[in-house]
């Protein structure tokens, strides 16, 4: 209520500044090149990693996928344990859960081993109620499992707006309030499905991490956040093995 308040009390100004920012904000290009790679060569447990969302699962920031969250996640993963990570993105710039889930209904992913989702930013901005999104988030998740239900599925934190700078204030803290709504949805779905785990955002204070729109992460970003992600990842069942995904190497 606080929110719809602020937004009916704030309306000409929030306008204005979202126009502008739309105006001035840099748009910068999904990432080209491969959407799929595999990484490692240890003698461990293959690993098949699938990375779906928004723009970050689309590499936007970056030239090429390898320089994306994907590839640099199945490179910690490798590190980490020693073993081959074979990896896929589909991503989507500007697409919210909804629109995800009729995409991959059309253009089913190659079999994963385990999923990583990665949205929330668009449902923000456009608005989505924390109800229709834990729904909209509730069909992907099952159109992932279509054909592996223990599919271990993870959902990435939406990203914290109000740090956005390159957004002005106060859109960007009214924005920050409704992500964290969201983001709670979020964290409340992976706590009532069995095998769907919630991640936290890495919080991303050096600039060099931004790419030139101040909006999405740059290699050096991706890599960082990959790198915090791969910590958090819990054991999961490979082959036949047990990955120990928590583990330092």
């Amino acid at each position: 209520m606080r929110f719809w308040l602020m937004c009916l009390l704030l309306a000409p100004l929030l306008f204005v500044q979202a126009r502008r920012a739309r105006r001035d904000t840099p748009r910068l290009p999904e990432a080209g090149g491969a959407d799929r790679g595999r990484e490692g060569s240890g003698d461990g447990p293959p690993l098949r990693l699938l990375v779906v969302g928004e723009s970050t699962a689309a590499g936007v920031g970056v030239a090429e996928h390898r320089q994306g969250l994907g590839a640099h996640l199945a490179r910690a993963l490798a590190a980490r344990h020693q073993n081959t990570v074979t990896w896929q993105v589909i991503g989507v710039n500007g697409i919210r859960a909804l629109g995800l889930n009729r995409h991959l209904i059309d253009r089913p992913p190659a079999d994963a081993d385990l999923a990583i989702i990665s949205l929330g930013v668009n449902d923000t901005t456009g608005v989505t109620r924390p109800s229709r999104y834990r729904q909209h988030l509730t069909d992907l998740i099952g159109t992932l499992r279509r054909h592996r239900p223990d599919l271990p599925v993870y959902l990435l934190a939406v990203p914290p707006m109000q740090h956005f700078t390159a957004l002005p204030r106060p859109l960007r803290d009214l924005l920050g309030q409704r992500a964290a709504q969201l983001d709670r949805t979020q964290q409340t779905l992976a706590a009532q499905l069995h095998g769907v785990h919630h991640l936290a955002y890495p919080a991303i204070a050096d600039p060099a991490c931004l790419a030139e729109d101040g909006y999405h992460p740059s290699e050096k970003g991706y890599a960082y956040i990959a790198n915090q992600v791969a910590g958090q990842l819990r054991p999961t069942t490979v082959s036949g093995a047990v990955v120990d995904v928590t583990r330092s190497p």
